[in-house]
């Protein structure tokens, strides 16, 4: 038999116990953590305290990010079998149920102060730690009221920060983050986080979507600064300003302009911009297509270079390294292909454990932040699936040359002035069907463009970099201007001059 209940104690944790041998090892395994448990116990019984934390790329211990997780034991071998003996349940690893070892009874969904969590059969699932009051469409409704008709009056002197609906602290509102904290270390900083899995900065203050401090802070912050869509029908109030720092410079058509006329899709996109104040672009291009595409044509555009880009230029990749295990000398290849609007999970138009033998390097693979919730990470010898890695700008910094295939991070890369290979084998649908591109990738592309993996490994054998130095060139002078290191320092220089809020 096995038994299992959830504990406080110190931490959130499931301990499991049963009668019998002690199992060789017991783990919570899921799409993006895992965690093994302390085991204790040798005689009749054993138990087996599961953590429900973890952490990653040398962080902090984290709750563990909501979704579901299978638990796995495994048993000692069983002893060999007597000549014309039959055999029943066979020990090993894999999913629990081995020799005896049954599902505890169900555990229902429990409140453990950073998450939720509940257990049936094999199945732990974790969710973020919102009371089940508000846990609904009717408790939102509710929130969302109280947050409506709040008086337009007493703003804080803080700033509410959002990257990719929550599911990090990155990018361009990292980076305004960091230089806020340093030049107005008074001002309040709030980070919407999907859950309390997502490492926040230094002094911040994480606020779990939907919670009651989601939605107040959302609504008494003075400025909010985001790079995506706001969520849950927000409404800016009078006072507030709202800042769309964006999320790269688009080569794939956005918005109003992407393929396929349809008016409740435009209707949502002008709803959407009329929400922000301000819109930040990295380079003159930028500006121009951004405001088109979300009909942003009569309200400030900051082209000042990509906040998120200064790291490039000032940081050193040295402790990303050391987190992500590579030994010093090692070539680092990064793979960091766009998503795809036909597909959730990442391309798989290469075999990174076969790359990584072929070109002696260890490869990152990174995926869209759209496909970190429904896909896996990617394993195998010199292989790091770096999806859930928190800031890409430092992945950029690290990595020898980049692969990609029409996603944005190709108007980072640039700044590095470091090689980049295009792999790019649907081409023609993703240009003809999926999205349609702003200009010509193949005429301007400052690297090789190969359809095949075999192309791709010759490609970073060949080593073409004279080939592409003046379209390299060309590249960085139109859209790497005014990434000079110092874009973060002139966004909050700004906010700060216009009095969004106090230093």
């Amino acid at each position: 038999m096995t038994d299992a209940r959830f504990t406080t104690e110190g931490s959130p944790a499931l301990v499991l116990s049963g009668e019998g041998e002690r199992p060789d090892s017991v783990e919570i395994v899921g799409a993006r953590a895992r965690v093994t448990a302390r085991l204790t116990g040798r005689g009749k019984t054993w138990t087996a305290t599961l953590p429900l934390r973890a952490a990653r790329w040398g962080g902090p211990e984290l709750p563990l990010p909501a979704g579901s997780y299978e638990v796995r034991i495994a048993v000692p071998a069983a002893p060999p079998l007597a000549a014309g003996a039959s055999s029943g349940a066979s020990g090993g690893g894999g999913p629990a149920g081995g020799r005896g070892i049954r599902p505890p009874d169900v555990l229902p969904l429990t409140q453990l102060g950073t998450l939720r969590a509940s257990l049936e059969g094999w199945t732990l699932r974790v969710g973020p730690p919102i009371d089940p009051a508000y846990d609904s469409g009717e408790g939102q409704d509710a929130l969302e009221r109280r947050y409506a008709t709040r008086p337009a009056t007493g703003f804080e002197n803080a700033v509410f920060f959002e990257s990719f609906y929550g599911r990090n602290a990155s990018c361009n509102p990292l980076a305004i983050d960091r230089e806020v904290a340093r030049r107005a270390p008074d001002v309040t900083r709030y980070w919407s986080v999907v859950d309390l899995s997502v490492a926040v900065p230094d002094g911040a203050i994480p606020v779990v979507e939907g919670s009651p401090e989601w939605w107040r802070a959302r609504g008494a912050a003075r400025l909010l600064v985001v790079n995506d869509w706001l969520r849950r029908r927000f409404a800016r109030r009078k006072g507030q300003v709202v800042l769309q720092t964006w999320h790269g410079t688009p080569l794939k058509r956005l918005a109003l302009h992407r393929p396929g006329f349809d008016p409740r899709r435009t209707a949502a996109v002008v709803r959407e911009s009329r929400r922000w104040n301000i819109l930040l672009a990295q380079n003159p291009y930028a500006a121009r297509i951004l405001g088109k595409a979300y009909a942003f044509l009569t309200r400030p555009v900051w082209v000042e270079g990509y906040p998120r880009n200064d790291v490039l230029t000032t940081g050193d990749g040295t402790a990303t390294r050391e987190a992500l295990g590579i030994r010093p000398g090692e070539r680092v290849l990064l793979y960091a292909p766009t998503w795809r609007d036909d597909r959730d999970q990442i391309v798989d138009f290469i075999d990174p454990v076969s790359l990584a033998a072929a070109t002696d390097a260890v490869v990152l693979v990174r995926g869209h932040s759209r496909t970190l919730l429904p896909g896996r990470d990617a394993e195998g010898p010199r292989v790091i699936d770096v999806t859930g890695f928190p800031d890409t700008s430092l992945l950029l910094l690290v990595a020898d040359a980049l692969i990609t295939d029409y996603s944005s991070v190709m108007f980072d890369y640039s700044v590095t002035g470091k090689p980049m290979y295009f792999l790019v084998p649907d081409m023609e649908h993703y240009r003809g069907e999926l999205r349609g591109f702003y200009f010509d990738l193949a005429a301007h592309a400052p690297g090789p463009m190969v359809r095949t993996q075999d192309e791709l490994v010759a490609a970073l054998a060949a080593d073409d970099t004279e080939k592409y130095a003046s379209r390299y060139a060309q590249w960085r002078d139109k859209f790497n201007a005014r990434d000079d290191g110092h874009a973060a320092e002139r966004v909050v220089a700004r906010i700060l001059d216009q009095g969004f809020i106090d230093a």
